[in-house]
C-alpha cells in the first residue's frame, strides 16, 4: 500500500516531454497507489475551464482512466492553476481539496499544501496572490474573452518571471518561522509541499520533536514524487 504525491509538473502544450511523461506516471507508478495527490502547478497557467485547451480533455480523460481503477486523485490549487475549477474537476474526477489540509496516513499526519503561502519573506508576492485570490477579481476575470484571458496571462507570466530574477534566492524560499508556525497550528509529523523548486528532506526541532518537511521537485527534466507507505516516506525521482 503506498499514497503518492506529486507537485510543479506546469504542464503546457509546449513541453510535451514532461506531458508523455506525466501519462506514462499515470500507466505505471500512480497504477500501484492507493491515492494520488496533485499539490499545485499542475498546469503552467489555468485561464479558466471553459479554455477549449487540448491538452486539458487529454489530461481529463487520463485521469479519468486512473479514477476507473479506483484509485482517486486530490488536488490543492497552486499559484499558477488556482482558478482551476468544478468544470475540469467534474471532467477529470479530481477531487479538490483546500489549500491546507491534514491527512491520517498508516498513522501518520501529514499536512499538504502547495507552499506558496510559506514564502512570507516575498512581500511582493504576497501582496500579489491576495488580490488575485479575491473573488470579485476572480470571477471579473473569467468574464473576460479567452483572447484576453491568455493576452493577461501571458504578462502576468512575463513579469512574473522578470520579478523572480531580480530577487534573492533566499527570498523564494520558505520562511522558517512560518513553517514552524504550521507545524504548531496542525500538531503534525510531517508536511509535504512544492512551490520553492528545491526537492528535499528538512528535519526540524519543533518544541520537544523533531518534525519533518518534505519538498516537491518541479518536473523539468525529471519527474519527482513522495511515497508514503506504513513503513517509510521517500522522495523519489524518475525520468520521463
Amino acid at each position: 500500500m503506498c499514497t503518492l504525491f506529486i507537485a510543479d509538473l506546469h504542464l503546457s502544450e509546449q513541453e510535451p516531454a514532461i506531458t508523455a511523461g506525466f501519462l506514462r506516471f499515470l500507466r505505471e507508478e500512480a497504477t500501484s497507489a492507493e491515492s494520488l495527490y496533485i499539490l499545485g502547478d499542475f498546469f503552467d497557467y489555468w485561464i479558466g475551464d471553459d479554455d477549449p485547451n487540448s491538452l486539458h480533455n487529454e489530461i481529463a480523460q487520463a485521469l479519468n482512466e486512473l479514477k476507473q481503477k479506483g484509485i482517486p486523485c486530490y488536488f490543492i490549487h497552486g499559484n499558477r492553476d488556482f482558478l482551476l475549477g468544478s468544470r475540469f474537476a467534474r471532467e477529470s474526477g479530481l477531487i479538490l481539496l483546500p489549500q491546507e489540509k491534514v491527512l491520517e496516513l498508516y498513522g501518520k499526519r501529514i499536512l499538504i499544501l502547495h507552499g506558496d503561502t510559506l514564502c512570507t519573506d516575498d512581500t511582493g508576492y504576497q501582496q500579489y496572490r491576495k488580490r488575485v485570490h479575491t473573488p470579485w477579481v476572480q470571477r471579473l476575470f473569467l468574464l473576460l474573452p479567452l483572447f484576453i484571458r491568455l493576452k493577461i496571462a501571458a504578462k502576468m507570466r512575463a513579469g512574473s518571471q522578470y520579478a523572480n530574477s531580480q530577487k534573492s534566492e533566499s527570498i523564494m524560499d520558505v520562511n522558517q518561522q512560518a513553517v514552524i508556525e504550521h507545524f504548531e497550528k496542525y500538531q503534525v509529523d510531517w508536511m509535504i509541499h512544492g512551490h520553492t523548486h528545491r526537492p528535499a528532506i528538512h528535519d526540524i526541532q519543533v518544541a520537544d520533536k523533531i518534525v519533518h518537511r518534505g519538498v516537491l521537485g518541479a518536473w523539468h527534466h525529471q519527474g519527482s514524487m513522495f511515497k508514503v507507505t506504513e513503513t517509510s516516506i521517500e522522495l523519489m525521482f524518475f525520468p520521463f
